[in-house]
């Protein structure tokens, strides 16, 4: 069994405790880490884990733990990675790696001198129809992608806080999984321009403080390959992940609005329900990417999500920031 820390006891920790115990074979949550300590004993108690700590410093002096999961704020992941991976501990960490590409940059340099083994959270490349589609892109059945369209529209109504929102939300925490995928499928190529356009459609109040929750982005490749990728906070029939890859020789079609095979038929006509949340639609994608985790810490060689992958996927993001604020194309090798 691989011991792990799972650092984070909020929405998404929360669940990532319950995958982990309940779904991965071989993981062993010996720990888990949160500064609201009271927080993070009661989910312990809930799943039998035996040590709580309010630091990773406290876990890295006292617990018994060969990997860390970390499911906090993106503002804490540079530092927790650091600590971890000094410590020899291996690290899987939520997207994105950093609040910005500079960070993510010194994440990269931290990984690569420490060598320790690495993995980062972009589960949609193990969602099912993705994962597939993706195999059989790299079989060929498509030949030569040309173009590839991704959607993220965020089960709404939006019940956030644009004020508590940090600018390049939309970019830097939603529309990341996008650029990976993207990155993926595109495997041989390189992003050499990105265009953004984005604007507050459905809280316009707050468009003057620079929150966005709209977006479309083009992004393209140096073999000629064109990108696109759209995403919304506030998606009222659900959560709505799509894929769409178009090549040379056919396309592939990953995600689907509905969340179920049944459809109803009625007087009042045809209804299919489309309700759902990251962690209910995807929770299979998430215990396979910490399955693929644990099993490289078994020593196995699996494709997964390093940190190259979210170094780029980063500088992406970034790109679409300054092309909003400046309202141009960005060439990546200005941010790179």
């Amino acid at each position: 069994m691989q011991k792990i820390a799972v650092i984070g006891t909020g929405r998404i920790g929360t669940h990532h405790v319950e995958a982990l115990v309940n779904d991965v074979i071989g993981a062993e949550v010996t720990a888990l880490v949160d500064p609201a300590l009271s927080r993070a004993q009661e989910l312990a108690k809930q799943f039998g884990i035996p040590n709580t700590y309010a630091s990773l410093e406290e876990a890295l002096a006292d617990g018994d733990f060969d990997a860390i999961v970390i499911s906090t704020p993106v503002a804490t992941h540079l530092p927790l990675i650091e600590m971890a991976a000094k410590a020899g501990k291996a690290v899987f960490t939520e997207k994105p790696l950093g609040g910005s590409l500079q960070e993510a940059r010194q994440i990269e340099e931290i990984i690569n001198s420490t060598k320790v083994l690495f993995q980062v959270g972009f589960n949609r490349r193990f969602s099912e129809s993705w994962a597939k589609a993706h195999a059989l892109a790299a079989e060929g059945a498509i030949g030569t992608i040309q173009r590839y369209h991704s959607i993220t529209r965020d089960p709404g109504p939006y019940g956030g806080n644009p004020d508590a929102t940090p600018v390049g939300t939309i970019f830097k925490e939603t529309l990341i999984h996008d650029f990976d995928t993207i990155n993926w499928f595109m495997e041989g190529a390189s992003p050499v321009s990105v265009y953004a356009a984005a604007d507050a459609l459905i809280a316009p109040e707050a468009k003057e403080k620079g929150f966005l929750d709209s977006a479309v982005v083009t992004i393209t490749y140096d073999n000629g390959a064109i990108a696109t990728a759209e995403a919304s906070f506030s998606a009222l029939y659900g959560y709505d992940l799509r894929g769409e890859a178009f090549g040379s020789k056919g396309m592939l079609q990953m995600g689907v609005p509905e969340n179920t095979a049944c459809r109803a038929y009625t007087a009042a006509g045809l209804s299919v329900t489309t309700d759902g949340t990251d962690t209910s639609r995807y929770h299979d994608s998430y215990v396979q990417e910490f399955q693929t985790f644990v099993e490289r810490l078994n020593s196995k060689e699996i494709a997964h999500p390093d940190v190259l992958a979210g170094v780029m996927a980063q500088a992406i993001a970034e790109a679409c920031q300054r092309s909003v604020d400046e309202g141009r194309v960005i060439k990546m090798e200005e941010v790179l």
